[in-house]
């Protein structure tokens, strides 16, 4: 195995540079964005962002021992290290990426949709872990500036890059498939989601599908099932692709198989005569899994490790997370929100099992533009035709619900309780509760409905993990 390393020719070429500064060192030791973490011998690109301009801090860099800069406009600096000057740095890392992912030997394989894209990603790494080394994203470090760092922080010695991509405007997943090249491409799933900037569903359809298109027919693919005209689309931009999922749309063999779920919500199916238990609950997870296995396929890993590893992957950050406070148990939910995943998440409300009341408690969904107020009253409607004993309608749900307050056509169940604010909402939803309820706590990131966890905690008690107690 080669170990690759950034020579001054490398940078140059890279950035397609025909003047590059003089360089007296062996090379740099990597690629850095953040003064906080660079470490000595790097090369640090200043990126300029909405809240942030690495430029500032060009002098902190080197303080801290940058062996090089990549800048776009003049800097002063005393040290003497090369400064590479280019247009655009946010291009300058992504070229930096692809330089670096077109002489790594590893699969490289791209994840995007609306939904379900770091639940799929983490599934693809419990799945493939025991036979390769997986390098992919932390967290859900998937836009312009996260995908190319994790591309040029993969180790020499990685066989699979498994790469999250992330989106809410037009052309950033051309952007980032044109850094990452992948030769297996993932879409979970398309719906309204990032409305603001991608204007309608089928501006999320041709977004999502740029990740297909930019195989130009190379590789292979793997698309979700729904909405049922994904896979169709996607088998217009490329001639292999493989449908995971529920319906009769998905490929046989990437169907679940005796479908059912335990008492917490979490299945178990069968696939490839391998029994399959997830940790992560509900339909959708299933979904999620589904496309994992499938990409695992692809890349020949061995049924049985792959479901056992499939099977380690646990929610994380607020994805479906129970907790339990006392004999109160909440879903924890609210790492993000759009009308697809709030609908998933009522179907998981309503499938674990409860010996008191099932509680929805809404946040805002955001970034949904035009079709914002629409789109809330849809789910608020919806919710409060499911098997829910009360509903919660915090910010924008709670306008919605004043809006069908005065329609008249709002019945006397279940409970619906309405606040723009969170802490005054569960003032009002207190009252309901004898703390034997399961709770959902379903809103976009911005919302931070895990606020109210400490305001649940201090009425009925420390909230623990699930099999934690």
């Amino acid at each position: 195995m080669t170990t690759f390393r950034w020579t001054h020719r490398r940078v140059q070429a890279a950035l397609s540079l025909r003047d590059a500064p003089a360089f007296a060192g062996s090379g740099f030791a990597g690629v850095s964005t953040d003064t906080r973490t660079l470490a000595g011998g790097e090369l640090f690109v200043a990126i300029a962002g909405e809240n942030f301009d690495g430029h500032d801090f060009v002098s902190d860099a080197v303080a801290s021992g940058a062996a090089g800069v990549v800048v776009s406009r003049a800097v002063a600096i005393e040290a003497s290290v090369p400064v590479y000057r280019v247009p655009d740095t946010l291009a300058a890392l992504g070229h930096l990426a692809r330089y670096r992912r077109r002489r790594h030997a590893a699969q490289v394989v791209a994840i995007t949709g609306s939904s379900g894209k770091t639940t799929t990603k983490e599934f693809l790494r419990g799945t493939l872990q025991r036979s390769y080394r997986v390098h992919a994203n932390p967290g859900n470090l998937n836009n312009r500036i996260g995908l190319p760092l994790t591309i040029l922080g993969a180790p020499d010695a990685a066989e699979v890059l498994v790469l999250e991509m992330g989106t809410n405007e037009p052309g950033e997943i051309a952007a980032l498939t044109t850094v990452a090249e992948p030769d297996i491409a993932a879409v979970t799933t398309v719906s309204d989601a990032h409305l603001e900037k991608l204007g309608s569903l089928e501006g999320v359809f041709q977004e999502k599908l740029a990740l297909v298109a930019g195989l130009n027919g190379r590789g292979a693919v793997v698309v979700g099932d729904q909405p049922p005209a994904l896979p169709q689309r996607a088998r217009e931009l490329h001639p292999n692709v493989r449908v995971a999922g529920w319906s009769d749309a998905a490929d046989a063999n990437l169907r679940p198989r005796i479908p059912h779920p335990d008492s917490h919500g979490r299945y178990f199916f069968d696939w490839r005569n391998q029994r399959v238990h997830l940790q992560v609950p509900g339909r959708h997870a299933v979904y999620d899994a589904l496309i994992a296995l499938a990409i695992s396929d692809l890349l020949q890993t061995p049924h049985g490790p792959a479901v056992r590893g499939l099977e380690q992957y646990r929610p994380q950050g607020m994805r479906g997370e129970q907790l339990h406070a006392g004999d109160l148990t909440l879903l924890l939910d609210c790492y993000n929100a759009n009308p697809q995943s709030v609908r998933a998440s009522l179907d998981l409300l309503g499938l674990i099992p409860s010996a008191g009341r099932r509680v929805a408690v809404l946040g805002s969904m955001l970034e949904l533009g035009d079709r914002s107020a629409a789109l809330h009253d849809e789910l608020l409607g919806e919710a409060l035709s499911r098997a829910v004993d009360v509903v919660l309608a915090l910010g924008e749900f709670a306008a919605a619900a004043e809006r069908l307050r005065k329609t008249g056509r709002q019945g006397s169940e279940p409970a619906l309780l309405a606040s723009a604010d969170a802490a005054e909402g569960y003032a009002l939803l207190r009252g309901f509760l004898e703390g034997n309820e399961l709770i959902l706590l379903k809103g976009s990131r911005g919302v931070a409905l895990e606020r109210l966890v400490p305001l649940i905690e201090a009425d009925f008690g420390p909230a623990v993990r699930n099999g934690a107690r």
